[in-house]
C-alpha cells in the first residue's frame, strides 16, 4: 500500500513532541484551524516527528476500519486539548485542570503497557512495542514527552507565542530566555509587518 497523498507539513518549532502535538491547531486564539483533519494526518504527524518511519500497517488498518480510525483521531484530539490546558495553565500560573491531568495520567498508564527497557550498544534505552499495531500508538510517546517535560527544569522555560492570534507553545532555549514567538519567520515577521503597516498609516 502506498502512502496516502495530501500530506500536511506540520510545524515542529515547539521544541518538544508534546508541545508540537498541542500546536496542531493553527490560529488557535482567533480563527482556529484544525490540522488533524483525518486519521492519516495523525499518522503524518507521527512520521514527521520521528515516532514512525513508514507505518504502512496503520494506514491499512484505518483504511479497512474507518470507524476505528475516526475513534482514534477523536481520542487524539481530546488528549491534545487536555495537554494544551495543562501547559497553558503552567505558563500562566493557573490551577492545573484536574480532568486534564487525569487524562494525562491515564495515557501514561496506557503508554507504560507498551514500553519496555532494553539493553543495546552498551546502554539501556526505552523501546515502544507494537507501534504499528495500535491506531492511537502515536499518543504513547507524546504522553511520555509531556510527563518528562512537566517534571524537568525546562518546564520553567515553556512559553506561549506572543502573537495575539497564535497560542502555540514552545520551549525557550535561547541564552537570555527572551524568545517571544513560536517561529520568528512566521509569527514574528507577521507581527513586525503589521506594526510597520500601522506606523505608515499613522503618519
Amino acid at each position: 500500500m502506498s502512502e496516502p497523498q495530501k500530506k500536511f507539513q506540520f510545524d515542529l518549532s515547539g521544541g518538544n513532541l508534546a508541545l508540537n502535538f498541542a500546536n496542531t491547531v493553527s490560529f488557535r486564539l482567533t480563527d482556529a484551524t484544525e490540522r488533524l483533519v483525518d486519521y492519516n494526518h495523525l499518522v503524518f504527524f507521527g512520521m514527521q516527528s520521528g515516532v514512525y518511519s513508514f507505518p504502512e500497517r496503520l494506514f491499512t488498518i484505518a483504511g479497512q476500519s474507518p470507524g476505528l480510525g475516526k475513534s482514534a483521531l477523536q481520542k487524539a484530539i481530546q488528549f491534545r486539548e487536555h495537554l494544551y490546558a495543562i501547559f497553558t495553565a503552567v505558563v500562566e500560573h493557573r490551577t492545573i485542570p484536574g480532568n486534564a491531568l487525569g487524562w494525562l495520567n491515564f495515557m501514561l498508564q496506557e503508554a507504560a503497557d507498551h514500553e519496555r527497557l532494553v539493553y543495546q550498544d552498551r546502554r539501556f534505552v526505552r523501546e515502544w512495542v507494537y507501534l504499528d499495531s495500535y491506531l492511537e500508538s502515536v499518543l504513547w510517546p507524546i504522553a511520555r514527552a509531556a510527563a518528562d517535560l512537566l517534571t524537568s527544569d525546562e518546564i520553567q522555560n515553556v512559553r506561549i507565542c506572543a502573537a495575539k492570534d497564535c497560542g502555540w507553545l514552545f520551549v525557550d532555549r535561547t541564552k537570555n530566555r527572551r524568545r517571544r514567538w513560536c517561529d520568528m519567520k512566521v509569527c514574528g515577521n507577521r507581527v513586525k509587518a503589521r506594526r510597520h503597516y500601522q506606523r505608515i498609516r499613522e503618519k
